[in-house]
């Protein structure tokens, strides 16, 4: 069972914890943990990008010229694709790009990538922030102190504001409460932050957030 220090926000040492061999002591899957990262990129596009076909540019009631006799190409109407402000043949239209991807892979790919980190000690715990007031400076002085450096998912519990308020003007800090860690967020992370009150055991296990994943079911 792997284990990590327990620290302060000061960076004290507070003991050991326990990680849940089924979250964080797994053999990642990389190609789940692939298919579930681009199934979630997928779901963030919007697919608004829409062109008009020769049906509907406006214009074009009327043949331009006779059929024969001119020695140009047949044409009967301006709107054609091959004119100047005409339609577009086979342009892109409205679409969702919503992939269907499985509660139990997306909950392995998640698993995955905490194992992924744990394996590489870029998983951190804190016995709770305690911030008296929102103080930013307070906030990098804490990740300072546990040697947090990079881009970092910092995983609060929603009920805790303060918290919230100091870290959320950090640069390369995001911020998600426990229903919304995901696998994309952690892989593209250098350190996963837990307080004592988020890190998922055996009782409480990791799960994709069903809207950062949102499938087409």
């Amino acid at each position: 069972m792997p284990t990590v220090t327990l620290r302060s926000r000061t960076g004290a040492d507070e003991g050991q914890v326990a990680l849940a061999d089924e979250i964080f002591g797994i053999e990642p899957n990389v190609a789940v943990m692939h298919q579930v990262v681009v199934a979630q990129l997928a779901a963030k596009r919007s697919g608004t990008q829409s062109t008009k076909t020769r049906a509907e540019v406006s214009g074009g009631g009327a043949k331009p010229f006779k059929q024969k006799g001119t020695g140009r190409a047949r044409a009967g109407s301006i709107r054609a694709p091959q004119w100047r402000g005409g339609g577009v043949a086979l342009g892109p239209k409205p679409r969702k790009y919503d992939q269907k991807t499985p509660k139990k892979m997306k909950r392995l790919a998640l698993r995955s990538a905490l194992s992924d980190r744990a394996a590489e000690d870029k998983v951190v715990v804190v016995s709770g922030w305690d911030f008296e007031a929102p103080k930013t400076q307070e906030a990098q002085a804490a990740l300072l102190s546990l040697g947090v450096i990079g881009r970092s998912l910092l995983v609060i519990d929603a009920t805790d504001n303060v918290a919230h308020q100091s870290f959320r003007n950090l640069p390369g800090v995001h911020i998600v409460t426990p229903g919304e860690l995901n696998t994309y967020d952690v892989l593209v992370s250098d350190y996963v932050v837990f307080t004592s009150s988020t890190l998922p055991t055996n009782e409480a296990p990791a799960t994709s957030s069903t809207s950062s994943t949102e499938d087409s079911e």
